[in-house]
């Protein structure tokens, strides 16, 4: 009877973990969303909402910590049990600081917005699309335990890398050529250097998807097999 009832909070923590990562992951992702969209619509009122709403982001990794914590100390999780609540809580960290950046590009945009339109925003879209095509895939990966998607979203990052650098190429050479606008294209390239590190933070779930799935750690090129029972 006792025993029972222990395997039953037990599952009901782990799910617990599971959909309040999902939740904030869905937070996160929306924020990114409407940060961007405060830029290329200059929206303020938007970048202000998102402003707002990171500490709802915050206020889910602290419950997601509290949460694993928990299921550590009183079941003593073993093999994959163990890896979700580990990897669970890592995620939950990525996913903080992806909403940190869409804070970061907000606050940028409001900035952009007191000024005159400018036109190179438009070079930033393509990198928006596809970082939040990483984080989506990183997202499903965690929710689908999909090992394979997880793991293929290193070779795909080295795409937004390069689009990356010929952002920032360009904006460089606007600079040069219109100083007077140089801090909104200083902005600008504090919002492509966000958007490149959300790519980053999306492969870095993908890892820990991967290590949640197959107990593999696939970070820095390793690819070793961590113990299992």
């Amino acid at each position: 009877m006792t025993r029972s009832h222990i395997l039953q909070d037990f599952d009901f923590g782990i799910s617990q973990i599971r959909e309040e990562v999902l939740t904030m992951a869905g937070k996160a992702r929306h924020n990114l969303e409407r940060a961007m969209q405060s830029l290329m619509e200059r929206n303020t009122d938007m970048a202000n909402a998102v402003i707002a709403d990171d500490a709802e982001v915050d206020e889910l990794e602290r419950r997601i910590d509290v949460l694993g914590m928990e299921v550590l100390v009183r079941f003593h999780p073993l093999a994959s049990d163990l890896r979700l609540v580990i990897s669970s809580m890592k995620i939950a960290t990525s996913l903080e600081r992806i909403s940190d950046h869409a804070t970061s590009i907000a606050k940028r945009a409001r900035k952009i917005n007191q000024s005159a339109e400018i036109p190179e925003a438009t070079l930033i879209e393509p990198i928006y699309t596809l970082a939040d095509q990483l984080l989506q895939d990183a997202i499903k990966a965690y929710s689908e335990r999909d090992s394979q998607l997880g793991a293929g979203l290193h070779q795909r990052d080295k795409e937004l890398d390069r689009m990356h650098k010929e952002a920032m190429a360009k904006i460089g050479e606007r600079i040069e050529e219109q100083a007077s606008r140089y801090d909104d294209y200083v902005n600008l390239i504090f919002v492509v250097r966000s958007l490149e590190r959300v790519g980053d933070l999306s492969v870095n779930i993908g890892e820990d998807a991967v290590f949640m799935g197959e107990a593999r750690d696939i970070r820095y090129g390793a690819d070793r097999e961590v113990e299992k029972s």
